[in-house]
C-alpha cells in the first residue's frame, strides 16, 4: 500500500489527521531509492501517521489537500537539487525532468525547498514546525557559494524561514524529532539537526561568520577557506563536533552529525513494504523515467571514501561505507523477481560506487576518518582491506537468482 497523497486514501485508512506531511519536488514513487519514500517508510514503521504531498501545485489549495499535520512538515526540493533538476550549467531552462510525470520540466520550482517552506506558512500561519531535509537543504545548511547568483548566501534554514534541517541520511534524526516532538520533549540536541538560537554553545566550534566570508575581496575568500575546511573536517560522527555560524544576530547551530546505520539497521530500512511503483495520483499525467533505472535495481551500500572534489556524496552520505548483509540483498533480488512487472533483468547492483562493498578500514569503523590523510589519494591506504568473508558472493547469489 501507498502512502497516503489524497484525503480519500486518509478516510480509507480511517485517518482524520496525519502526523506529518512530507513534501517533495519529486512525483511521488514509492522506492528505496527515493528519499522521501525511505523517509516516509522509516516514520510509518515507527508508528508515525505520515502523507506525501509530491510536487504541488503552487496555484490554488493544493498544499492544502491532506489538511495540517500534528507534528510537523517535512520539506525537500526533491533526489536531485532544484537548480541543477531545472538549469544547464549555462543556465539554460532543461526541457526534461526524469522525476516528473510525462517528463516535461514544468512541476518543480526554482529554489524548491524556499518556495515550499513560504507556500506552507501563507496557507497555515501559525502551523507545526516546518523540517528542511534531502540534498538540496542538507549541502546548503551553513553560508555556501550560490553557482546561480554568483554571490555567498546564507543558510537555506533562514532563507526557508523553517524551524529545523536535518542534513545527511536522517532516517535515525528523523524518527527521533517526531517522537520528540509527540512526547513533547526538547529535540535541540538530536544529532543530525541544525537549528537557530540566539546563543553559540560553549563547547561548540565557531565558523566564520556569514558576513566575514560574504563580503568582497581575499579575506573574504579566505574566511569562506577556513570555513569549509573547518566544516569538512567534522563531519565524521566519531570525531565530529557541535558547529556555529553567526547569521546576524542569530547563531546557525549543526549539531554533530547522526552515527551511521549499522548494516542491520540498514537492511531492515531495505525491508520495509515498498510498491516499487509510481503512486497512481500521478499516473494519469504519464509515465516517470527514473522509474525505469530505479525499479529493478539493487542499492547494496552507502556512503563513498574516495572524496573527489567535485562529489557531494562525503558531506551527505559520508565518508564510511556501510553495506548491508549478503540476505538482505538477495532476498531483495527474489522480491524484485516476483514482481508481475519483472522482464528478467536486474538493471544494477551497487552503490555510490560499486566496486567499495564489503571494503573499509577497520580504525576508521572505531576511531573516525583520519584528519591528515585521505583513504584513496594519491595512493590507496593499506588499511583498506575486504572486511566481509567473500564480500561478492552476494553478486554470484544475485545472479544466480536472475535465472
Amino acid at each position: 500500500m501507498f502512502l497516503p497523497t489524497t484525503k480519500k486514501e486518509l478516510n480509507q485508512l480511517g485517518w482524520d489527521t496525519l502526523d506529518i506531511i512530507l513534501v517533495s519536488g519529486d512525483a511521488y514513487i514509492d522506492s528505496p531509492f527515493i528519499g522521501t519514500a525511505v523517509i516516509g517508510r522509516v516514520l510509518t514503521d515507527a508508528g508515525f501517521r505520515v502523507g506525501i504531498i509530491a510536487q504541488p501545485n503552487l496555484q490554488g489549495d493544493d498544499i492544502c489537500r491532506l489538511g495540517e499535520p500534528r507534528l510537523f512538515w517535512g520539506v525537500s526540493g526533491g533526489c536531485v537539487d532544484s537548480m541543477v533538476a531545472n538549469l544547464t550549467a549555462s543556465g539554460r531552462k532543461r526541457k526534461k525532468d526524469d522525476y516528473t510525470p510525462g517528463g516535461i520540466n514544468n512541476r518543480r520550482p526554482d529554489r524548491a525547498v524556499l518556495i515550499y517552506a513560504n507556500l506552507i506558512r501563507s496557507k497555515f500561519k501559525n502551523t507545526c514546525p516546518i523540517v528542511l531535509g534531502g540534498i538540496e537543504a542538507s549541502l546548503r545548511r551553513i553560508a555556501h557559494y550560490d553557482y546561480w547568483s554568483n554571490s555567498v548566501r546564507r543558510s537555506i534554514l533562514l532563507d526557508a524561514k523553517a524551524d529545523f534541517l536535518l542534513y545527511g541520511m536522517a532516517e535515525r534524526a528523523v524518527v527521533e524529532l517526531a517522537t520528540a516532538l509527540r512526547d513533547d520533549n526538547d529535540s535541540h540536541s538530536i544529532r543530525g539537526l541544525c537549528y537557530l538560537a540566539p546563543e553559540r554553545p560553549a563547547e561548540y566550534l565557531a565558523l566564520p561568520a556569514f558576513d566575514e566570508v560574504s563580503g568582497a575581496g581575499k579575506q573574504a575568500k579566505k574566511a569562506f577557506t577556513k570555513m569549509f575546511r573547518r566544516f569538512y573536517e567534522n563531519n565524521d560522527p566519531i570525531t565530529a563536533q557541535g558547529l556555529a555560524q553567526l547569521h546576524g544576530t542569530r547563531w546557525l547551530i549543526q549539531n554533530p552529525p547522526q552515527h551511521h546505520l549499522s548494516p542491520a539497521e540498514l537492511d531492515h530500512v531495505h525491508s520495509l513494504d515498498y510498491q516499487l511503483d509510481l503512486h497512481p495520483f500521478h499516473q494519469p499525467q504519464g509515465d516517470v523515467r527514473a522509474l525505469e533505472t530505479i525499479r529493478f535495481s539493487l542499492a547494496t551500500h552507502r556512503g563513498c571514501y574516495g572524496e573527489c572534489n567535485f562529489c557531494a556524496i562525503a558531506v551527505h552520505q559520508g565518508r564510511t561505507v556501510v553495506q548491508r548483509s549478503r540476505k538482505s540483498i538477495v532476498n531483495e533480488a527474489k522480491g524484485l523477481i516476483a514482481h508481475p512487472a519483472f522482464k528478467g533483468r536486474i538493471h544494477d547492483v551497487g552503490g555510490p560506487t560499486a566496486n567499495m562493498y564489503g571494503v573499509e578500514c577497520r580504525k576508521k569503523l572505531n576511531k573516525g576518518s583520519c584528519s591528515d590523510k585521505r583513504c584513496l589519494f594519491p595512493q590507496k591506504c593499506k588499511a583498506m582491506q575486504v572486511i566481509i568473508a567473500n564480500s561478492f558472493a552476494c553478486w554470484r547469489s544475485c545472479a544466480s537468482s536472475k535465472g
